[in-house]
């Protein structure tokens, strides 16, 4: 009988393994577990939203039995990334980066802005359940942007338009012109300001995410979406002092 090297014996082995189940590494369609967020940085975070988008923009999602994986996240949660996006009907985050069922944690509201209730959300997210990755979403063509542009003045929205004032009069600053809900420069502006606005908005009112962040357990980031075409596009991420 031949005998067989133990260099090639070991080289066809890890083959095997490789080309199996138990080589690869888990598919975007897998159940976030506690092990694989322990394991992911914030860089991992913010490449698995982009690939998600990806998906998303070209049509091809990943294939998932989102009863089975409700089942499989009964006893627990370890979403990798907590989202504030706009309460718009076409910016639905699950969707925009292609998550399924324990994935992120997904905060909506109208012009995807921040208060008290949010922050705290957000250092539920990150210190007590492993999140590792804060995006704040804006979008093109957003209604709350446009409100806060026309000064509207509506009940109860009236203070939410409010936060998005500053953000408008920097893009007003930028943009010559008549202040008017159908610039679409300005507005483009106005919502780019009102992320970056946001989140210093999170920092500012976080003692702990900001500590998180100068230890590099977390990043912040913001994005724009495309109505259009559904692409987001992100800023640069705050990762702190020490990036995972």
């Amino acid at each position: 009988m031949k005998k067989t090297s133990l260099p090639i014996f070991c080289a066809a082995l890890a083959a095997i393994f490789c080309s199996s189940a138990y080589g690869k590494a888990p598919s975007a369609a897998a159940v976030m577990t506690e092990s694989r967020q322990e394991a992911m940085t914030p860089c991992d975070a913010l490449r698995r939203l982009k690939e998600g988008n990806d998906r998303f923009v070209s049509g091809r999602p990943a294939h998932r039995d989102l009863l089975e994986q409700a089942r499989l996240t009964v006893a627990g949660q370890y979403p990798y990334a907590a989202i504030v996006s706009c309460l718009d009907s076409r910016t639905a985050p699950e969707q925009v980066f292609d998550a399924g069922i324990g994935d992120i944690f997904s905060a909506r509201v109208a012009g995807n802005v921040v208060n008290d209730d949010i922050v705290g959300s957000l250092e539920y997210a990150c210190e007590h359940s492993g999140a590792k990755l804060i995006a704040v979403i804006g979008h093109s063509s957003c209604g709350a942007v446009k409100g806060a542009v026309d000064r509207v003045k509506m009940g109860n929205l009236t203070g939410l338009l409010n936060k998005i004032e500053p953000a408008v009069a920097a893009a007003e600053r930028e943009t010559p012109g008549l202040r008017s809900p159908g610039d679409k420069l300005l507005v483009q502006r106005a919502a780019a300001n009102n992320v970056a606005l946001q989140m210093r908005a999170i920092l500012k009112r976080s003692a702990i995410l900001r500590s998180m962040l100068d230890k590099g357990e977390i990043a912040i980031v913001g994005g724009i979406q495309d109505l259009n075409t559904g692409k987001v596009t992100f800023t640069k991420p705050e990762t702190g002092r020490n990036p995972g």
